[in-house]
Formats: structure tokens, C-alpha cells, sequence
């Protein structure tokens, strides 16, 4: 049921409007114990030396299975081991060496990175042909381009090896990319919501201070007293909240309510502001005075022009899964002067970029004569998404 005088209540809160939290690191004390409580790869030299360890622990374990399944001897597990050393040592120089390719021309990257697991290889397949015919086949004598026996094989291996090193780490790069842009495109929209806050602030004030000069000319100080209070009150509420800070509708609208005891000082009887706002769509958030220039050039262009002044309704209810909020005026100005904004540039303008700042194309804003002649702003948010800003 909606109210005149904005006089709301919370609803309550059901499980059913809570929204998902996101998934977040294990934290028990067993997840500490094993490493479980902080992402595997926020410490790069760590993940590096488990994923080694552990892939060559599979290679020794694999081969020496392959050995005693074909009968090759206990001496067969000397070369299993003898061959994951020397698997673990090459790797780790190809790693010393590809962490210096990564930065460079991926032409280059390549070239170099090809050339090195094929010397890699070759010299895998040399100690692994001497450590067969050591310890495996002792009266083989290997000679010549026989030593390059397992060259293919072992290329086969390090390339796979090159292959994950080099796909983790582009991956990694790939992320911190993303974050950066997505921590820098943050700011920056922040920054722009500041900008565009930052405007309102000044206008309003220039008009209000204007306003108190006239009546300390005029010589009416209890006026000038009481407009100064309010005046204080509600930039004490702007310096508290950040320009991209997010608000409630109905922490809005008793902000609104402190905007308009100020204007009706100046206009008194002329302007008669409305609240109808649904209970259910208190809670939706909004940045912070979002529709004070709304307001601002209603009064402009539907009071001030009037001898009579004009009524101003501000008016919220629930539409489908959006909330709908309308500044209406009935005003004779229509929406002419409202559309051409006066070289302030608030207005119309900046709440069409706050709202696009804040949610993207979910959102919407249009403008229309209304069924008092006057002119009307609408404004449809999400009713449980939060501003993507603030």
C-alpha cells in the first residue's frame, strides 16, 4: 500500500530474499593443515614444486611399474630412479630458462623454447641409453647415434612438460590480467560516479546560498536561521556518504525530505511535494541522491515558473522483478526546458550516467507527459541486484 508521507518500514527479512553468498576458501583447521584455505596457485613457487614433485613421482612410480611387469630386475628400479632424477634436474633448467622466454616475442618464445627441449632430449636419451645398458642390459655396448635411441620419446615427455608450464603460466598471466582490468574499470567507474555526484553538490548549493543572501537582504533572519540548519543538515549527510556510496529507497527518500523542507523555505506554499513509495520496495538500493536533480529541475521548471507553483510527486512501487520510481511534476513547462539542461549539465544527463554507471544495461530511464500535463521521469531498477559501482 503505498503512503503520502514516506513514512516506511523495513520488511522483513526471508531466506528466500537472501541472496547466494559466493564461494569462499575452506578455512577449518583441517584445510590449513593441507593448504586447502588459500587458492593452490597464490603462491606460484609453491604450486611449481608440488606440481613438479608430484608428476615426477608418478613418472618413477610408472616406470617402475612397466619394469616389474615385463620382468626386468631389481636393478630396473636403480634406472627408474636414475632416470627421474634426471627427468626432475632438466626441467628444472628448462623452467630457470622458459620463465625468461615468457617475456619476450612469442616468435622468439617458440624458437627457443623448441630448440632447448630438443637439447634436453637428446641429453635425456644419452643417460637414459648409458643407464640401460648399465644396469638393465649390462653387455650391450651402445655406440654412435645409438645413444639418440629414446630421442623421440623423451621429446614426447618434455614437450608435454613445456606444454603445462607453459599453459599454467599464460593461464596465470591470463588471470592477473583480467583482475587488473577488472580492479582498474572498477575505479574508474567509481571515479566517474564521484564525478558526477561532485556536480550535484555545488549546484545545489549555489542555489540555496543565493536564496539565504536574499533573505538576510530582506532582512528576515529567523528564515536565514532556519534554512541555514537545514542546509547543514543535509550536507552533513553528502560528506558523510561517499559520492559512489549505495543507499536504501527509504534512506533516499528521508534524504529527499531534507532537500525539500529547504526549498520550501523559498517557495512555501508554491511547492507540494508527494511520497506514495510501496512498502515492498524500501529496501532496493540506489546511489546516493540519484533522484535529487530530478526534484531539483522539477522545481525549476514546474514551481518557479508558476504563480500557483505546482505539485511534485515522487513515486515508487513494484513493477514486475524491477522497483519503478517516477518524479512527476504538473507543471505547464512540460519537458522542454528539462531536455535542454541549463550549462550546469545536471539533471536529466547525469542521472541517465549515474544509472548506467552503476547498472549497465540493466536498467531503464524513460520520459513522458503525464496524465496531470506536467512532465514525468521513470526510472526502473532491479529490485534485488546491487549497483554494479560504489
Amino acid at each position: 500500500m503505498a503512503t503520502d508521507s514516506a513514512t516506511v518500514m523495513p520488511p522483513p527479512t526471508t531466506s528466500s530474499s537472501r541472496r547466494p553468498r559466493a564461494l569462499e576458501p575452506r578455512s577449518g583447521p583441517i584445510a590449513r593443515t593441507v593448504g586447502l584455505d588459500v587458492p593452490f596457485f597464490a603462491d606460484k613457487n609453491r604450486a611449481f614444486w608440488v606440481l613438479q614433485s608430484a608428476g615426477w613421482t608418478g613418472y618413477f612410480v610408472l616406470r617402475t611399474l612397466g619394469g616389474v611387469a615385463n620382468a626386468m630386475g631389481a636393478m630396473f628400479v636403480v634406472h627408474a630412479l636414475l632416470l627421474t632424477a634426471t627427468g626432475y634436474s632438466l626441467t628444472l633448467l628448462m623452467g630457470s630458462l622458459f620463465r625468461r622466454l615468457i617475456t619476450m616475442r612469442a616468435i622468439y618464445t617458440v624458437i627457443l623454447s623448441l630448440a632447448a627441449v630438443v637439447l634436453a632430449s637428446a641429453a635425456f636419451s644419452i643417460i637414459e641409453t648409458w643407464s640401460h645398458s648399465t644396469f638393465v642390459d649390462p653387455g650391450s655396448r651402445p655406440v654412435g647415434v645409438k645413444y639418440l635411441g629414446a630421442i623421440l620419446l623423451n621429446f614426447a615427455l618434455l614437450a608435454a612438460w613445456s606444454a603445462l608450464y607453459y599453459g599454467i603460466n599464460y593461464y596465470l598471466l591470463l588471470e592477473e590480467e583480467i583482475d587488473q582490468r577488472s580492479k582498474l574499470e572498477n575505479q574508474a567507474s567509481t571515479a566517474q560516479l564521484a564525478m558526477l555526484r561532485y556536480q550535484l553538490n555545488p549546484h545545489f548549493l549555489f542555489n540555496t546560498l543565493n536564496s539565504i543572501s536574499t533573505l538576510v537582504l530582506l532582512k528576515q533572519t529567523e528564515r536565514a536561521n532556519a534554512m541555514l540548519a537545514r542546509l547543514s543538515s543535509f550536507l552533513r549527510y553528502t560528506l558523510v556518504n561517499e559520492p559512489s556510496a549505495q543507499v536504501t529507497l527509504a534512506q533516499e527518500v528521508e534524504t529527499l525530505k531534507l532537500y525539500l523542507e529547504i526549498e520550501k523555505m523559498r517557495f512555501e506554499d508554491r511547492l507540494r511535494p508527494h511520497f506514495r513509495i510501496d512498502p515492498a520496495t524500501i529496501g532496493v538500493r540506489l546511489p546516493s541522491l540519484l533522484l535529487q536533480p530530478l526534484i531539483e529541475n522539477a522545481i525549476k521548471y514546474a514551481v518557479t515558473p508558476s504563480e500557483s507553483g505546482a505539485d511534485i510527486w515522487i513515486n515508487a512501487s513494484r513493477f514486475g522483478d524491477m522497483v519503478r520510481i517516477e518524479v512527476a511534476d504538473n507543471g505547464s513547462g512540460g519537458g522542454d526546458g528539462w531536455v535542454a539542461m541549463p550549462s550546469t549539465g545536471v539533471g536529466l544527463a547525469n542521472t541517465k550516467d549515474r544509472l548506467a554507471q552503476a547498472y549497465g544495461q540493466d536498467h531503464s530511464f524513460t520520459t513522458r507527459t503525464n496524465e496531470h500535463g506536467g512532465f514525468s521521469v521513470l526510472v526502473d531498477i532491479p529490485l534485488d541486484a546491487r549497483p554494479i559501482a560504489g
